[in-house]
């Protein structure tokens, strides 16, 4: 299974000079599986309600959509539809984000998805973009849906489009969960459990750290259920004590003998900063590890801490920073390895101070210390890449490199590509990565070669990159 429902994005700026909104909207693909029918991929939309055009009715204010939308494979186009959509009546001029869902039935393979939309009460251009889908075979072994996050669950109405299972479920389409949602209501089902054999089965959850590869021991749980054809299962999990970062929510079905029959996985991001006490007064002061911070070197190792810290500890870091208080900048520094490390702490922190010095060695410059830059900043938050591809000189392209990973915490093969539009000091600047968390820009092709290339538009904006001879980033970012 894939490792998240692929994400969409369709959105034009606003323009000044013009009274006319432009519409935006957000797409997002699951799978699942029906015994007799097969299975289906169901597209959740998000239309942001303020961005989309209202005519006056009785009572309050409309919008109205043309939705437009075609599955296409290599071939032909195998399943398409077109309908208007009328937004919620809006009442007192609040206008709020609305909901739709179409569902097609769809063979195992590759396809393309598809999407225009047209705001009918502006002249403004649609807009229009496609997604790749895989469609997996569930209906021959023990298998897992997507994973599905409610925005709103409700007692169910079979009516609705909305409807699975007795729940009118909205799907969440954004993957980010700030401080002020404090649970994930998650939704999914498993197919061909009977295989098994018996009346029961058994669903293991976990949480990993992405970044770590630690698994969070207290979310960690095995249920068990009876099993069907097909076996809802809908429960919340409560964010509140999980601290910000990046996750993997993992389901797994086990086996009778612990083993791995299915997976699905689930990315999200969490901004939580709950406060760490890293200022303590009373610390036992370890002579050997003080002795390792040089003198003249205490608000640069202190610095150096930034890029593996969390929000909360760099607050702490900036406020240490503005103190000049050397002897507090060394409890400091001990105290966050001891936090970070436990008994191994001395030893991790002169395994961090070598990776500082050397990009301080490698990647600083005339006005950046090496752990300030991203090449330095990404090297010390996820190690030595796997391989680096480095292109420093190009007839059509800004200087660049591609780093690839094999594993960072739970992914697998992940690339960056920084760049040198300067072409002076050094400076290699972060352009693009398909790491979660991480600076995405779908314009990178058109911002590496923008010596000789005009800017696209919103829905290509690398439609007017040409591939000519020495142009090599592409061929370079694919190989991986």
């Amino acid at each position: 299974m894939k490792l998240t429902a692929i994400f969409l994005t369709l959105f034009a700026s606003i323009s000044i000079s013009t009274a006319q909104k432009q519409l935006r909207a957000y797409v997002d693909n699951k799978q699942f599986y029906a015994p007799g029918i097969g299975n289906y991929v169901e597209f959740n939309f998000q239309f942001v309600g303020y961005s989309l055009a209202y005519t006056g009715v009785e009572g309050g204010l409309i919008a109205d959509v043309l939705v437009e939308t075609s599955v296409q494979n290599s071939d032909s186009i195998v399943a398409s539809n077109a309908y208007r959509l009328s937004s919620p009546l809006m009442r007192d001029s609040i206008i709020e984000d609305f909901f739709d869902l179409q569902r097609y039935k769809l063979l195992p393979g590759e396809y393309e998805f598809h999407i225009r939309l047209t705001d009918l009460n502006t002249t403004n251009e649609a807009l229009t973009a496609a997604m790749p889908i895989l469609v997996e075979d569930m209906g021959d072994a023990i298998s897992l849906s997507d994973i599905e996050v409610a925005e709103i669950a409700t007692a169910g109405d079979p009516n609705s489009i909305f409807f699975k299972s007795g729940y009118n479920i909205i799907p969440r389409i954004s993957t980010f969960y700030p401080e002020q949602l404090d649970a994930l209501p998650v939704y999914m089902e498993v197919y061909n459990s009977t295989l098994f054999g018996d009346s029961t089965f058994r669903i293991k959850q976990s949480i990993i750290d992405a970044q770590s590869g630690d698994i969070l021991k207290e979310f960690e749980m095995i249920s068990e259920y009876s099993t069907s054809d097909v076996v809802p299962v809908f429960r919340k999990i409560q964010l509140d004590r999980i601290l910000t970062g990046t996750y993997v929510l993992k389901y797994t079905i086990l086996s009778d003998a612990n083993v791995e029959l299915a997976t699905q996985l689930y990315e999200f991001e969490r901004s939580n900063d709950q406060e760490v006490d890293l200022f303590a007064g009373d610390i036992i002061v370890d002579p050997m590890f003080q002795s390792s911070i040089p003198e003249d070197s205490v608000g640069y190792y202190l610095e150096s801490l930034i890029p593996i810290s969390k929000a909360n500890e760099v607050k702490n870091i900036v406020e240490l920073l503005k103190g000049n208080d050397g002897d507090a900048v060394r409890k400091f520094i001990q105290q966050y390895w001891l936090v970070t490390a436990g008994i191994n702490a001395y030893d991790e922190w002169l395994s961090y101070k070598r990776q500082v010095q050397f990009v301080e060695k490698i990647y600083a410059n005339n006005f950046q210390e090496g752990f300030e830059t991203d090449r330095g900043r990404v090297y010390l938050q996820y190690g030595s890449p796997t391989n680096i591809i480095n292109r420093e000189v190009s007839n059509m392209e800004y200087p660049y490199e591609i780093w690839q990973y094999n594993k960072i915490g739970a992914f697998s093969n992940k690339r960056f590509i920084f760049y040198n539009p300067d072409l002076v000091n050094n400076t290699y600047r972060l352009l693009h990565s398909d790491m979660i968390g991480e600076l995405k820009n779908s314009a990178w092709q058109q911002e590496l070669s923008k010596r000789n290339t005009r800017n696209g538009d919103v829905d290509n904006p690398n439609s007017h990159v040409i591939d000519k001879w020495g142009q090599n980033s592409l061929d370079d970012f694919r190989q991986y």
